[in-house]
């Protein structure tokens, strides 16, 4: 007996899924695009397999978070522009109130020493996660030597050579796009030939055979509505940043930052991560190496986007500026995670709502695809590099004169093991990890 069709779903009924999942929604990208699948393909059947892989495809084209995007996007196919825009506000909102909190928490008591000492533990298995990831990425994306190579070369461009993010993103789509004419064959994306066939889950609402949505079809004065909304969305809130704090200011220097990272992050969260780190450490040093790291293992155990870590950076540029000369620097924080959020995820909603009808006719296409190919092999070099550079940070605090932590090369090498070995998620190996470095707190007290 096959499956019955599934009964419409109003806005209401989404709009109670789409804030749900932005409570439950953790483990990174994966586990929520996994998550996702469970939830919309296999039990509700609100799309089927097909579509939504093709949804997922599309999505990971685009820079900027690719689980958010999803969401925006299945909400968009749904509902329209509104049903759209409000699921992804929806996965983003509850992240972003936690992270307020957990930067205020973690400025106000951060160095009370026993949890001091759950950070000095989380440190080492944020180093081995993002190994996992490079690692990860890696062997979804590296499936021939000449984009092995292309990844090798942008290891040692930012390792070697110190060169910004951006101009590696620049050079590796300029190969993808000689390399996507002269060798086709190596530019082909991950699975196009065809080896992963689509499930079945019984008949969905938005089925294989649904005709696209008739608001989804290419409009020329809708997408024009569209990018002039946006860019009102995005120059408002600028020049008033501008008007009331000045120019060269933080706040400004917070939105225009983000604004160049959502458009250079091809590779989901992990690839904005080298560059948050370049901008946030080296360049405005809003932040130290130590501190980002904190927040990287704050955003890993929240619900909601990884790249979400926007949300500490700006909270710690905006709390920590203001320490000196006002009572109360917990809304200067608070202004500077909005900030941050803002100028992050509005080129993902202006991607789905005016590139949606206008790209999609492009998919699988490979002078598309074959510059993006590319620079996803880039991003594992550049990823690669930052978990390097957060182990020398980790294991050699003092820099290479000082001692060697050997506490944190174990904690790291289990993490990695549970990580790599045992296939373990990324909540328990930063419970354990925080355990273990309270235990060596304990432990060093009672010695002393």
């Amino acid at each position: 007996m096959s499956e019955p069709q599934p009964s419409p779903v109003s806005l209401k009924e989404a709009l109670k899924f789409w804030a749900k999942l932005g409570f439950i929604s953790f483990g990174g990208p994966a586990g929520q695009i996994s998550v996702l699948h469970q939830e919309l393909v296999e039990k509700r059947r609100w799309i089927s397999e097909r579509r939504f892989l093709h949804a997922l495809n599309y999505c990971m084209l685009l820079p900027g978070p690719e689980a958010q995007q999803l969401v925006t996007y299945i909400g968009w196919l749904m509902h329209r522009s509104w049903g759209g825009i409000l699921a992804g506000t929806l996965f983003v909102l509850p992240s972003l109130f936690i992270l307020i909190a957990l930067s205020w928490v973690y400025l106000t008591f951060g160095h009370v020493p026993w949890i001091a000492a759950i950070f000095f533990g989380i440190k080492p298995a944020v180093t081995a996660i993002v190994l996992h990831a490079a690692v990860r990425i890696g062997k979804r994306t590296l499936h021939n030597q000449p984009l092995r190579w292309i990844a090798i070369g942008s290891f040692l461009a930012i390792f070697v050579l110190n060169l910004a993010f951006p101009l590696i993103v620049l050079v590796a789509a300029t190969v993808g796009i000689w390399g996507g004419k002269r060798y086709p064959q190596y530019f082909q994306q991950a699975g196009a030939s065809g080896k992963n066939e689509a499930k079945s889950y019984g008949p969905a609402l938005i089925d294989d055979q649904t005709p696209s949505p008739e608001h989804t079809q290419f409009k020329l004065h809708k997408t024009l509505m569209h990018t002039t909304v946006a860019l009102v969305l995005w120059i408002t809130p600028i020049a008033a940043l501008i008007l009331v704090f000045g120019w060269h200011t933080l706040y400004p220097e917070i939105a225009w930052f983000f604004t160049k990272a959502s458009f250079l992050t091809f590779g989901g969260a992990y690839a904005v991560l080298p560059y948050v780190y370049q901008g946030a450490v080296d360049q405005f040093h809003w932040l130290s190496a130590g501190q980002m790291m904190d927040g990287l293992a704050l955003g890993e155990t929240t619900p909601g986007p990884l790249i979400m870590v926007v949300a500490f950076v700006g909270y710690l540029a905006g709390h920590i500026q203001h320490l000196i000369g006002y009572s109360n620097p917990f809304w200067f924080g608070v202004l500077g995670a909005c900030i941050a959020t803002w100028f992050t995820f509005l080129p993902s909603f202006f991607f789905i709502l005016v590139g949606g009808p206008l790209i999609e006719s492009t998919h699988g296409k490979l002078s598309f695809t074959a510059p993006l190919t590319a620079i996803s092999a880039a991003v594992v070099g550049v990823i690669a590099n930052l978990g390097l550079f957060f182990a020398y940070n980790v294991f050699l605090p003092h820099g290479l004169g000082g001692s060697i932590s050997w506490i944190s090369i174990v904690i790291s090498l289990l993490a990695g093991l549970a990580l790599f070995k045992f296939q373990k998620g990324i909540l328990p190996v930063l419970a354990g990890s925080a355990l273990a470095g309270l235990l060596s707190y304990l432990v060093g007290s009672l010695l002393i």
